[in-house]
């Protein structure tokens, strides 16, 4: 099962690019597309409705400004959807993370603090670990890493 890294437009890529890098630690394969809600529908519809036969078990969609995108993601297909709120010029992010936070009853995203990418890769492999003791015992590792390296800190 993949994970389908989906952005609005290049200028995300710096980032998600954080969220590719982690699933690849992990060893958790990935597509990446930038993709536009507004700016090219049809294919955006038509790449969520076969998203499931690619192999995609959950998007993580970034966006900014209004950040239809993990919403609409949302509405197009049952996965369960991560959003990332981007930062933006005008407002910081904070018109993005409003954005993706206040999905109406029944279209549920998941959504990550502003520029969040690393932690919705994380969130992905908690819920790929699920069914994949393998992952589970890599994500296991990793949080006892980063508790070494807290407890080794020296001030």
């Amino acid at each position: 099962m993949k994970v389908s890294i989906i952005m609005g437009s290049k200028s995300d890529w710096d980032v998600m690019s954080a969220a590719c890098e982690t699933l690849e630690s992990f060893g958790v394969e990935y597509e990446k597309k930038v993709i536009s809600a507004h700016r090219t529908p049809q294919f955006f519809m038509e790449y969520m409705a076969g998203a499931r036969e690619r192999g995609v078990g959950i998007v993580i969609a970034g966006a900014g400004g209004a950040a239809h995108l993990p919403g609409m993601a949302a509405a197009l297909t049952t996965l369960p959807v991560i959003g990332v709120p981007i930062k933006s010029k005008a407002l910081s992010g904070l018109d993005s993370l409003l954005s993706i936070v206040q999905m109406p009853s029944g279209i549920p995203v998941a959504t990550m603090a502003i520029d969040g990418a690393k932690n919705a890769a994380l969130y992905a492999v908690a819920m790929l670990a699920i069914n994949d003791e393998a992952l589970a015992t890599k994500l296991a590792i990793f949080r006892e890493k980063q508790a070494e390296k807290v407890l080794n800190t020296e001030l």
